[in-house]
């Protein structure tokens, strides 16, 4: 009866050891957000820990009582073993509280920021923060856009002649430097040890808004929009209404205009507006401006998104990382001798690096982009173009069995990191 006492007593002491660190850890969580203290378990986990302490006193007690009688009753690698494994989960529970509530505020900030910005996981960090400690971090990284329109007349097309004697920088040798009959180039980059792609197109006539065949329905892959439209290249267009957050993606956010003609009048929020092309093949970023005005401004073809980066050739004030984290990013922008530049950048395996807007600024700066704007992200971002010139020149991998004819050159990242990207509802398109 003795011996069953102090294994009963043992195992008090291990569980109690087991369960008072990872206890600590929802307390915390919960004192830090309104999420757990809503809930009658912040009250359980409460008195749980108390019991646990208890318990874990009384363990004690017990142990030094009949330490000499139990030294020998674990054998040594067995001691060795729990002893490395309560080593590593007590760290591991430390080192995560002190990574969501430590002095450093990096990982608070990218959580915040990043999972604030997305549709369906704002929950990743209302989880563990409350509502005035994410405003707190809002409130230091944002984009301050100037409030302008775009000025028309900064922009002069020129011909397909861009070769000179000397170049002002590198960007502007890799963008200049071309055959006179050249239609696109593709740049390669890399962002924050992750891979981007600079889509250089030379004829802004031919940059189009693409939108799925199912409008309201559900949204198309740029892939398939890239086919139905024999385009050279494409990418993502603007952010889409997703109820119930079933992935369909079917209905682009605010306005949207195709060869004059308007497609969606919805609102758009205050950050960004209108990104659009005109009949004058220029791009404009339009704020406070309605549909109708747009088209009678002379727009061809826009969506609805932002923040807007650069507008007259002054950036946005960005404080912090602009408030958006780091993800997979799209912008576009174009430059003051007409060239557009269509921008990709990718994530990583984890999704938990990529871009800000102030990379997507200042490599939007670096190439001279006068006028250029954020588009959407995440999933949504993807570049693609014909799959003979994708797998030949861009070592493509081009598994997306949805199309036989178009694939992606970047590799977007999906929320279950699966290595596709979604149906969404429009995209620009550069055709023939």
């Amino acid at each position: 009866m003795n011996e069953k006492k102090k294994k009963i007593g043992f195992k008090l002491i291990l569980s109690s050891l087991l369960l008072l660190p990872g206890l600590f850890v929802l307390f915390i969580i919960g004192y830090n957000t309104k999420y757990l203290i809503r809930l009658p378990f912040f009250i359980i986990i409460s008195i749980l820990i108390g019991i646990l302490m208890c318990l874990l006193v009384l363990g004690m007690i017990w142990f030094i009582k009949n330490k000499q009688s139990n030294q020998n009753k674990l054998k040594k690698w067995k001691k060795i073993l729990l002893s490395i494994f309560m080593t590593i989960y007590i760290i591991g529970c430390i080192g995560f509280v002190v990574l969501l509530y430590g002095p450093n505020d990096r990982f608070k900030t990218w959580l915040i920021t990043t999972a604030m910005q997305t549709m369906n996981h704002q929950y990743y960090c209302k989880w563990f923060y409350n509502e005035d400690t994410i405003n707190e971090i809002l409130n230091s990284n944002y984009v301050e856009e100037s409030g302008e329109s775009t000025d028309t007349s900064l922009i002069e097309k020129h011909e397909y002649k861009y070769k000179k004697d000397t170049y002002e920088n590198e960007y502007e040798k890799q963008i200049l430097d071309v055959e006179d009959d050249i239609k696109y180039q593709i740049i390669e980059l890399e962002v924050n040890g992750c891979k981007g792609y600079l889509a250089v197109i030379y004829d802004p006539s031919k940059v189009k808004i693409a939108v799925t065949q199912y409008l309201g329905t559900r949204g198309q892959y740029v892939t398939q929009m890239a086919e139905a439209n024999n385009a050279l290249v494409a990418i993502n267009g603007g952010g889409f209404s997703d109820p119930g957050h079933n992935s369909a993606g079917g209905t682009p956010t605010g306005i949207t205009i195709k060869d004059g003609k308007i497609i969606t009048n919805g609102e758009y929020g205050s950050s960004g507006g209108i990104i659009g092309f005109t009949n004058e093949d220029v791009l404009v970023l339009l704020k406070n401006t309605t549909a109708q005005e747009a088209i009678n401004m002379g727009v061809r073809d826009a969506i609805s998104w932002g923040p807007f980066l650069i507008v007259n050739g002054t950036p946005s004030f960005i404080k912090g990382n602009g408030g958006w984290g780091y993800a997979a990013r799209s912008a576009i922008g174009q430059r003051a001798d007409g060239i557009v530049l269509l921008l990709v950048i990718d994530s990583n395996a984890t999704r938990t690096k990529g871009a800000n807007m102030v990379d997507l600024t200042e490599i939007m700066q670096n190439y001279g982009a006068i006028n250029a704007a954020n588009l959407d992200g995440g999933t949504s971002s993807v570049m693609v173009m014909p799959k003979t010139i994708a797998q030949i020149e861009y070592n493509a991998p081009c598994n997306d069995y949805r199309n036989d004819t178009y694939c992606a050159i970047n590799d977007p990242i999906d929320g279950a990191l699966e290595h596709q990207t979604r149906p969404i509802a429009d995209a620009w398109v550069v055709v023939e």
